[in-house]
């Protein structure tokens, strides 16, 4: 279901695509620095689910439906920067007590996951992305439909990405490891952690959606 002719092209332009820092590289990078590997691991996983879904919907033709309406486009940036605000004041909020044992950070684990899910899928520009990127390497060529062609290309996306972050939470881990043994930084991780909330909040509302 998918043309291999046009596959170096493809994954030439996914590999470049990854390189690139976006706020999904700073949210794994800022979650496995500030609470370790485990919770980069989770976070890597959310990102993959909210592509997943994404995916899926760019194949049935439910994604370009929305990208063609400005107004459902507006409101998916709005809920999205009011979302990572939220996060970020949560964190605030946060007492330094309540700072996560590393051994014991299944729970917080858990919410980046489901952090990293949402704040993707209410970025209009990851549905945009969607839309403008794996058509373009759809083929006629091959008896697969395009909706068949894009699910495929699609997933290869999403394994290489999840790949590429569980690469990058290793690297950072590592590097953040001594951090954690770090009493003061501990104290203020949480804090960190709404810090990268809320420049992902202006990052998002400051930032203009592409039409299709």
């Amino acid at each position: 279901m998918i043309d291999f002719s046009i596959l170096p092209v493809y994954l030439t332009a996914v590999i470049a695509l990854l390189l690139i820092p976006g706020p999904d590289m700073l949210l794994i990078a800022s979650s496995s620095l500030s609470y370790g590997k485990k919770v980069g691991v989770f976070a890597s996983f959310g990102n993959a689910t909210s592509g997943l879904i994404l995916t899926l919907l760019a194949a049935l033709g439910v994604s370009a439906l929305i990208a063609m309406n400005p107004l459902a486009l507006e409101v998916l940036r709005l809920l999205g920067g009011a979302y990572l605000l939220k996060m970020g004041w949560d964190c605030m909020r946060t007492q330094p007590a309540d700072a996560p044992d590393v051994a014991q950070s299944s729970g917080l684990a858990m919410t980046l996951y489901r952090r990293a899910v949402i704040s993707n899928l209410l970025n209009p520009k990851a549905l945009i992305f969607f839309v403008l990127f794996l058509p373009q390497f759809v083929s006629p060529q091959i008896g697969a439909s395009s909706g068949e062609q894009m699910l495929v290309l699609g997933l290869l996306l999403n394994v290489l990405g999840l790949l590429f972050n569980l690469f990058l939470v290793t690297m950072v881990g590592s590097l953040g490891k001594p951090l954690l043994k770090n009493e003061k930084f501990r104290t203020n991780q949480h804090r960190f952690m709404g810090l990268i909330f809320f420049v992902l909040a202006i990052w998002l509302l400051a930032s203009q959606v592409p039409t299709p």
